[in-house]
């Protein structure tokens, strides 16, 4: 059974039909409670590592990022030393991690989403566990009294009505999906009729870019030689 299944059971428990079944009501009442204890734990383990998650996509999406920049640097000081090939490699390695860094940013939004729902259902589970802990211990002080007088049966019928107005408060379910990171890659595939239009596509980008690295070092030339005239 998964976590959340786990969950879902401890939620929806009817601890009115548990009382009366149980030899020990006041020990399974305080199991239940434990065992709420134990999936509240694994349910923040789990929001930890989905924030965690999403930190490291936020930080790839940085570094590429970085790398982008870097390659655009590398670009214009080529053209500025007249190594047009070194340039035009410069600059396809920048479009590269423009792709890397757009996948890692629907990445990063995606996680947020899922830290996010995260967050809340473990809020929800919070609450439920604070109203199970108050009914368990009326259920308890109940079935004392009920011992105590010898009234067995009608204090069940008052723990039945008590359990229903706590049932009819944790009706809501907790759903949450497992938080995942996916790391982007590069699947290596014979090159399509698509593909080879697409690096098509993308070498008239890096002429375009080329062309316009060489137009700025002009007009800088040209603004440097006019201002000495």
């Amino acid at each position: 059974m998964s976590l959340l299944d786990r969950v879902s059971t401890l939620l929806r428990a009817n601890l009115n039909d548990l009382v009366e079944k149980a030899e020990d009501p006041e020990r399974l009442l305080k199991q239940i409670v434990l065992d709420m204890e134990n999936q509240l734990l694994q349910v923040k383990t789990q929001v930890a590592i989905a924030i965690a998650d999403q930190h490291l996509l936020e930080k790839k999406k940085a570094e590429h990022e970085s790398e982008a920049a870097e390659w655009r640097r590398k670009a214009e000081l080529a053209v500025d030393k007249g190594h047009d090939d070194l340039a035009r490699q410069a600059i396809e390695r920048a479009l590269s991690q423009d792709q890397l860094v757009k996948g890692f940013t629907e990445q990063a939004e995606d996680q947020k989403h899922e830290a996010d729902n995260l967050r809340q259902a473990l809020r929800k589970l919070e609450q439920k566990l604070s109203e199970t802990r108050a009914h368990c211990e009326m259920l308890v002080a109940e079935h004392r009294r009920a011992r105590v007088v010898g009234r067995a049966t009608q204090a069940r019928q008052v723990v039945g009505t008590d359990q229903e107005h706590a049932i009819g408060r944790m009706k809501s379910k907790v759903q949450m999906r497992s938080a995942e990171s996916a790391a982007a890659s590069e699947v290596l595939a014979p090159e399509t009729l698509e593909d080879r239009f697409k690096t098509l596509e993308n070498e008239d980008k890096v002429e375009l870019l080329l062309n316009e690295i060489k137009s700025r070092q002009l007009d800088r030339q040209s603004s440097a030689g006019a201002g000495k005239s």
